[in-house]
């Protein structure tokens, strides 16, 4: 257990970065798994733009990795060209 109470505050605030990572995480793999469902080039076009939002935001936040990032908009760019 920590005995510092900076020590004490950092446990806290980690665990609430935690959180919100894991939230802003698990929210944009929903939006990625929903854009890979759609079947209309319509709804894909105007869901896409709202996806590369949310995985820039997890780069720049180094949530995910920039290669990843990268990787999984150019799987969907092409996968809404190819409806």
């Amino acid at each position: 257990m920590a005995n510092h109470k900076s020590a004490l505050k950092r446990i806290r605030s980690n665990e609430k970065k935690r959180l919100r990572n894991r939230f802003q995480h698990k929210t944009a793999r929903n939006a990625i798994r929903k854009l890979r469902a759609t079947t209309t080039k319509k709804e894909a076009n105007k869901l896409f733009p709202v996806v590369v939002s949310l995985i820039d935001k997890l780069v720049k936040k180094n949530i995910i990795h920039a290669n990843k990032g990268a990787n999984l908009k150019s799987k969907l760019s092409k996968h809404v060209a190819s409806l």
